[in-house]
């Protein structure tokens, strides 16, 4: 067993077992639908790239067991499943309860939930992409009552599987967008309030706690905001909120994606230098790259370059160094991602690079054969 838990983020949209997804991805294999369909834009950029293992679908308990068995074999034993609620009601679900919760291995590879409480808009239907700020679908943020049905519900259903990741007995819940947390319920007091009533609310239903986790933007000691609103969480509100953990969710939440890979890991490595010197526990992150290009028709946005595997192993060692500073903390590190084809930061086998970002991961934290 690894002495560090490697956690891959897993966006749930490989599937076209959720009819509301239909309005993005009529053609009913998910987001597939654009890794597929993507073409050359200019003579000089053209995403060049298919999945090894074809387009699958996610939601598939077979599908998923070959996926989990691939991952705990290079060291990923934790999945962090992207969790969506929108107009009353969960989006995206079924790559997590019929893929992942059916396949037969879920044991081997623990998962926990990070609430992408984010408004949806159409950056995911490549026809309406490129003006996807004017039309918000669905939005984000959520009501106290509406707060306390997504959290009844995600303690009956997910924090009492035996595969749900838990650190000191207490299941890990992460909030994406802590801006729209805290606007749907009326401000950041409501919020912190909110959030004790969770953990009191989990600890009825039998555990020692609750392991409340933000996501990280742009932090700098003072502000901590969700990266699709619009101001801030103050440090003072944040407190509040108490917290256990942060970790960011993409190196492009808080560093310029357009250049090539080495340097942006100078700025990761102040980054983590910050993040060692504020609280709460600080548990750090890794990203392959960035861009998400293919989701647009004509745009070109920031694209990484150089994000090699060779140089994505060097980023895993920097995170492990940091944990390895931090004798007294869990050793958990982030990655993005397991399936971010279209912001083209994936640990999954592609024609380009094979197996190589797994294969980093199993050289620096290794796997299970070992």
């Amino acid at each position: 067993m690894s002495r560090y838990d490697v956690a891959a983020y897993i966006w749930p949209a490989y599937t076209g077992d959720e009819p509301r997804a239909r309005i993005f991805w009529k053609e009913g294999i998910g987001e597939w639908q654009t890794v597929k369909n993507s073409v050359r834009k200019t003579p000089a950029y053209f995403w060049d790239r298919k999945p090894l293992w074809g387009y699958v679908n996610e939601a598939d308990p077979y599908v998923m067991e070959s996926q989990i068995a691939c991952a705990r074999e290079h060291g990923v034993n934790v999945f962090i499943y992207d969790w969506y609620w929108y107009d009353h009601r969960p989006f995206l679900e079924q790559c997590l309860d019929n893929g992942y919760l059916g396949a037969k291995n879920n044991d081997l590879v623990k998962f926990y939930l990070m609430w992408a409480n984010h408004d949806a808009n159409y950056v995911w239907n490549i026809d309406l992409s490129d003006k996807y700020k004017e039309t918000v679908v669905w939005e984000g943020m959520q009501s106290r009552e509406e707060f306390e049905r997504i959290a009844k519900r995600v303690i009956k259903k997910y924090f009492k599987h035996p595969s749900y990741y838990q650190i000191d007995g207490k299941p890990v819940f992460m909030i994406y967008d802590l801006v729209n947390l805290a606007k749907g319920l009326g401000g950041a007091d409501a919020a912190a309030e909110a959030l004790e009533w969770f953990r009191e609310e989990t600890v009825r239903a039998g555990f020692a706690g609750l392991h409340l986790q933000a996501a990280a933007w742009g932090m700098n000691g003072n502000n901590l905001s969700g990266v699709d609103s619009n101001g801030g969480i103050t440090r003072e509100q944040f407190e509040r909120m108490r917290f256990d953990s942060v970790t960011h969710y993409q190196f492009a939440h808080f560093a310029k994606m357009n250049r090539d890979y080495t340097e942006i890991l100078e700025d990761v490595k102040a980054q983590y230098a910050l993040m060692e010197q504020s609280s709460p526990t600080y548990f750090p992150h890794v990203s392959i790259g960035w861009d998400n290009s293919p989701r647009f028709r004509e745009r070109i946005g920031s694209v990484t370059r150089n994000n090699t595997p060779e140089n994505f192993e060097t980023a895993l060692r920097m995170a492990k160094d940091y944990l390895d500073r931090q004798p007294e903390q869990h050793r958990l590190v982030t990655v993005n991602s397991w399936n971010e084809w279209t912001e083209t930061s994936y640990l999954e086998p592609d024609t380009l690079n094979g197996y190589g970002y797994l294969e980093a991961v199993r050289r620096v934290f290794g796997g299970e054969n070992d």
